[in-house]
């Protein structure tokens, strides 16, 4: 079975602060931490952009700190270096960090570009617009074509949602001091950091919101065909549908997979069928492991009946598409005794629970809540909550994934590692990874018919 990874640590800015925060009181002095983060992301510059001009942007926080311990290293290692900054520290470490510099300090709104500038002007706890100099200096060294690294993140993205606060300097790098925040990974802040990477600068980051990583595969010898779980998938009208998610619990390792419905036709490959008074039968089976239901599901009374019977019942499901509008109010997913998995696109979302607005993130913990369940919803970066507050975020994908029928496909992977044992938050973090991954070998030209059959590469390189 699968063996789901730990997440990286998605802190947000308040999260990143009281670490620090934490740092601080058992020992560590602030200057010492700004040290680190200046000599790791010094030693990113270089080997980024190496022996090139560099202009470093310095505000008046603590990111203008680490941007002058960062000039200050790599004129010491013979770079031409140069020095701007919006204003005068305001923190006692980067007024330390800034007085260290002995060099000439030019006027931000009047800095001319360089073939390399590193950008630490604002970190991840600004919220607010960029005002009107910091931003005609940011449209200006922009026209120029400079290579950028930002320091912990872009200066103008919000380090909570990833929303732009203007119009932000893209980064072609960015140093992440201690860990990755939630704004690297969601919204606009994803685009604009560009490469991230990860600055240790000696201090723990707890986070209830994680970035998906790769899980591992480990079947036994021995293992039957339901010991690797036994998948219902409920057939609508569009039979196409579940038959995609059917294909993809096969693949995605369910040991047998039933399509349930009428005139279900003659059985094709591995997938059994069987009409709705047998499927009933398997439903009460305690072999059943989980249930796929909505793929091609019409808004009709059988369907309604299906979804009803299934969260009467003991095994988990994932519910998607046309069952996702089935039960009116998402509350009454809550009433049911099984565990759900809902999979809405951003539309279904809307419908279900509101538009999500900027803070994607809050709006899915609070869809988690309302519904009693795990809530992926499905994007550019797909982001799952659980009711318990635990959040995951997965950016490893493809944009050739948005194609039709792809969501049945997920739908139907999800199902396969419910049936083999996964909780529904892992099912359905590991089932995002493992439906991004299918996408990156997929490439351009992929269809969703095209997925289930790459999942043996993606799962056999685990």
């Amino acid at each position: 079975m699968l063996i789901p990874a730990p997440g990286l640590p998605l802190p947000t800015p308040g999260e990143m602060r009281a670490a620090e925060q934490r740092a601080i009181a058992d020992g560590t002095p602030a200057l010492v931490l700004m040290e680190r983060a200046a000599a790791a992301a010094a030693l990113a510059t270089r080997r980024y952009a190496p022996r090139r001009e560099v202009l470093v942007l310095c505000g008046p926080g603590n990111n203008g700190g680490d941007g002058y311990g960062v000039a200050l290293l790599l004129q010491a290692a013979g770079v031409m270096v140069r020095v701007a900054a919006s204003g005068p520290p305001r923190s006692q470490p980067a007024a330390t960090m800034a007085a260290r510099w002995t060099g000439p300090i030019e006027a931000l709104a009047s800095a001319a570009p360089a073939p390399v500038i590193v950008d630490a002007l604002y970190g991840t706890g600004v919220a607010r617009p960029l005002d009107d100099e910091t931003q005609a200096t940011l449209d200006r060294l922009r026209c120029a074509g400079a290579a950028v690294v930002a320091l912990d993140i872009p200066s103008g993205v919000d380090g909570a949602t990833g929303a732009m606060l203007g119009r932000p300097l893209p980064a072609d790098l960015t140093v992440a001091f201690g860990a990755m925040k939630r704004g690297h990974a969601i919204g606009a802040g994803r685009l604009l950091s560009g490469r991230v990477v990860i600055a240790d600068i000696g201090i723990a980051v707890p986070s209830s919101t994680v970035l998906v990583q790769q899980a591992t595969l480990a079947l036994p010898a021995d293992t039957h065909k339901y010991q690797r779980g036994a998948v219902l998938v409920i057939r609508g009208t569009a039979p196409g549908a579940a038959r995609l998610a059917a294909l993809a619990a096969l693949r995605a390792g369910a040991g047998l997979v039933t399509l349930v419905g009428p005139d279900a036709g003659v059985p094709a490959d591995a997938i059994m069928q069987r009409d709705d008074a047998a499927g009933l039968a398997l439903l009460a089976d305690p072999r059943t492991g989980a249930i796929a239901i909505g793929p091609g599901l019409a808004d009709d009374q059988r369907s309604r009946d299906w979804l009803l019977q299934a969260l009467a019942g003991e095994a988990p499901v994932v519910i998607d598409a046309g069952a996702l509008g089935l039960a009116g109010d998402p509350a009454r997913f809550a009433a049911g005794r099984v565990s759900l998995v809902l999979t809405p696109h951003e539309g279904e979302f809307t419908r279900l629970f509101g538009p999500p607005g900027s803070d994607r993130i809050a709006a899915v913990q609070a869809a988690a809540n309302v519904a009693d369940a795990v809530v992926l919803l499905k994007g550019a970066e797909t982001i799952i909550a659980a009711p318990d507050g635990r959040v995951a975020v997965n950016t490893h994908a493809a944009p050739w994934l948005a194609t039709a029928g792809s969501g049945d496909v997920l739908t139907g992977i999800i199902a396969a590692l419910l049936a083999s044992g996964l909780s529904p938050f892992d099912a359905a973090t590991t089932g995002a990874w493992l439906h991004g991954d299918a996408g990156i070998r997929g490439g351009a030209g992929l269809i969703a018919d095209d997925i289930p059959g790459l999942l043996s590469a993606v799962l056999g390189a685990l």
